[in-house]
């Protein structure tokens, strides 16, 4: 895999991680519930999900493009039209991802329970879905070792995803008072939004 890629995508997953959604808002409330040692449970049975949320969607696109080789450049056009459209949506945003610090106490935190939470809130979650569909396949070279390349992906992403959840678990409160202001949030979104049109212009520059 060539290293422009790696520093393209590294940055790129990373902010989709630490932006505020379902599993990152998940990891902050239990860890200002139950506490960072026993959300640990939590972040396990999520990287599970998202580990596979990943090798599904790369495997399903790949299997398409086996059979229909065109569809590789369909799937970057699309890809990079589905980027600038989030980057559109994300600059606009207002402050609507803010987290609410209104936590509810667990009254099952079991190690089971917490694991299963982490492990569906990771696969059910459709905005995960579309990402790995619209930003991994793309950043994948015929080049180069296929399987080679899926794991060493997967594993920046489940590094991101980990080091981004511990962040939110550990910066309890003071974390969430941050995000709950709607101005800090949008800044958030604002560096994603570029970061996600950048790659929706290399994807279209690519492709031609």
């Amino acid at each position: 895999m060539d290293a422009s890629v790696l520093f393209l995508f590294i940055p790129t997953f990373f902010l989709v991680s630490i932006s505020p959604g379902m599993c990152m808002t998940l990891a902050l409330t239990l860890g200002m519930s139950v506490g960072v040692r026993r959300t640990m449970y939590m972040m396990i049975g999520e990287l599970l999900g998202v580990a596979i949320v990943a090798i599904a969607a790369v495997l399903g696109v790949a299997a398409i493009m086996l059979q229909f080789p065109l569809l590789c450049t369909l799937l970057k056009l699309l890809g990079g039209a589905y980027l600038t459209y989030i980057a559109i949506q994300m600059w606009r945003s207002k402050g609507n991802m803010a987290v609410s610090l209104d936590i509810q106490q667990k009254t099952d935190t079991s190690r089971v329970t917490l694991f299963s939470q982490g492990l569906l809130t990771a696969i059910a979650n459709p905005k995960g879905w579309a990402f790995m569909i619209s930003l991994l396949p793309p950043f994948i070279s015929a080049e180069h070792s296929f399987w080679l390349q899926l794991i060493s992906l997967v594993m920046i992403i489940l590094c991101s995803e980990f080091i981004c959840m511990m962040i939110y678990a550990t910066g309890g409160k003071t974390l969430g008072l941050l995000l709950s202001n709607g101005r800090n949030v949008k800044r958030v979104n604002r560096i994603s939004a570029l970061l996600m049109f950048a790659v929706a212009i290399w994807l279209l520059v690519d492709t031609f």
